[in-house]
């Protein structure tokens, strides 16, 4: 992945801008090699780049004060949460700050009443549940790393989770949030009402990948916890007949909590790993549904029907919190489980659910023919797919085979009417695929937008848009404000 070249003029006043930095946010800047490495990349780790100094501001003051600096010095800022972004959406350039939000982590605000809480932007996502779950509420988008990753993040890049299928994904759970733009301006986007006067704008700043502000503090949408949820789960002798069966559940107007798909490289790789006791079978799905046990029973009776329907090879439906753990834990455990088979690229492709059959047979040929195996687990109630390549690090050539492969099952998405990016975002790693999903006119009028909230192009450079056609947008920006300054 193609990255910029270093400022040299930044460099050259490297020590300068530490110093100016350590004043606007005293005992929060990093800047020692060694300790920048930590920051050099996120969870796509083929490509790295440690990043000129670190700072984890305490406040949105201090975010402020660093933004500033860097917006009257021109020097590059990357937005980080967790680093937990598979699309290396926080990956630094050699001249960049990384500003950090790994002290932010306050609820600051529960308010059960208004059904809201607002918590500081590097709170993680499971704790946000753990802090309302004592008043009978839960924060509904669940993915899979929200053990680590970071409300901020989160609203980055819009992240969804297994039970987004019922709930929705971050957007329909953001109420507001307080940003700091480029030049140190503090804004408040939405509200606790969640409708403002006047553009979305908060719509705009919900999966814009940290090219707009920074994000600092967030009021977030809380629901009461159900009154029960059940699982079953449904093996198949093939994903085709996996996929016809989540369109037919779809199609039906059944509203499950989750729709989770598994096929059989994943399904050994976590019974190996996990025991879940998954049966022999080339996939199954995890169909959750919510409510009171009448409720529960009537929608899981419909769900069987139609699953039956499609000859499963087996239909297991939960009797006990034990065996509900049980159904879930595989899929749980799926990325650990897939990591010890070897190297892999996690994609994420949104289709729609009616080409699951046909996407998971292109997959299944495009395997055959770069030589590379792939394991599917994903949302399948959505259509979020999350295709697993695996590949061989080691090997000469077979980075560039798995990102070649991935390239063409994006397409295939983007072919059947779906889209590059259902959570992930774009960062780098679909940067360049970006011309197959917009047309440059497109591209032109989300780049104008960029160009409101961020004149200079300092905030997370290189990211999202094709470099083809940002770089020379972005370098005419800097050179302007240079002037300006001047």
């Amino acid at each position: 992945m193609e990255m910029p070249e270093p400022d040299a003029a930044v460099l050259a006043r490297r020590d300068a801008i530490v110093a100016a930095l350590r004043d606007a946010a005293p005992g929060a800047v990093i800047d020692d090699p060694a300790e920048t490495r930590a920051y050099e990349c996120d969870a796509l780790a083929a490509y790295r780049c440690p990043p000129m100094a670190v700072v984890l501001p305490r406040s949105t003051a201090e975010v402020a004060a660093v933004l500033r600096l860097c917006h009257d010095e021109r020097v590059p800022v990357v937005p980080r949460g967790a680093g937990t972004s598979l699309a290396g959406g926080s990956m630094p350039t050699a001249d960049a700050v990384v500003v950090g939000l790994a002290r932010l982590t306050e609820v600051l605000e529960i308010s059960p009443e208004d059904r809201l809480v607002r918590v500081q932007a590097g709170r993680t996502n499971l704790s946000v549940s753990g802090a309302v779950d004592g008043l009978g509420f839960f924060y509904a988008p669940d993915p899979s790393s929200q053990l680590a990753c970071a409300i901020g993040g989160n609203i980055g890049m819009n992240s969804g989770g297994a039970h987004c299928l019922k709930y929705g994904v971050t957007t329909n759970n953001l109420l507001g949030v307080t940003m700091v733009l480029m030049d140190g301006t503090v804004v408040e986007l939405g509200g606790p009402m969640g409708e403002a006067p006047g553009f979305d704008l908060l719509g705009v700043v919900c999966g814009s990948e940290g090219q707009l502000g920074i994000v600092t503090e967030a009021t977030l949408r809380i629901l009461p916890k159900p009154a029960g949820a059940r699982p079953v789960l449904v093996a198949f002798d093939s994903s085709e007949v996996a996929g016809a069966c989540v369109a037919a559940i779809i199609r039906a107007g059944i509203l499950p909590v989750a729709i989770e798909f598994m096929d059989r490289p994943c399904i050994r790789a976590t019974e190996d790993h996990a025991r879940a006791g998954y049966p022999d079978c080339e996939a199954l799905l995890i169909v959750e549904v919510e409510g009171t046990p009448p409720e529960i029973d009537e929608q899981l009776a419909l769900i069987r029907e139609i699953a039956l329907s499609f000859h499963p090879v087996e239909f297991r439906e939960s009797r006990s919190e034990e065996e509900s753990r049980r159904i879930w834990l595989g899929r749980k455990s799926a990325f650990g489980a897939m990591g010890q088979l070897g190297d892999y690229i996690c994609l994420d492709g949104t289709i729609p659910v009616s080409a699951l059959p046909e996407v998971l047979a292109g997959i299944g040929d495009l395997s055959r023919r770069y030589g590379l195996g792939v394991a599917n687990v994903f949302h399948a109630g959505d259509g979020n797919m999350h295709p697993l390549i695996l590949y061989d690090a080691n090997a000469p050539g077979d980075l560039e085979r798995a990102e070649a492969f991935g390239a063409d099952i994006l397409r295939l998405c983007v072919k059947v009417g779906g889209c590059l990016t259902g959570e992930h975002g774009v960062g780098i790693e679909k940067r360049d695929l970006m011309h197959d999903q917009f047309t440059p006119i497109d591209m032109e009028a989300q780049m104008r937008v960029k160009d409101v909230f961020d004149p200079h192009w300092l905030l997370n450079a290189a990211k999202v848009f094709p470099l083809d056609i940002s770089a020379s947008r972005r370098e005419a920006r800097r050179d302007a404000g240079s002037a300006d300054a001047a």
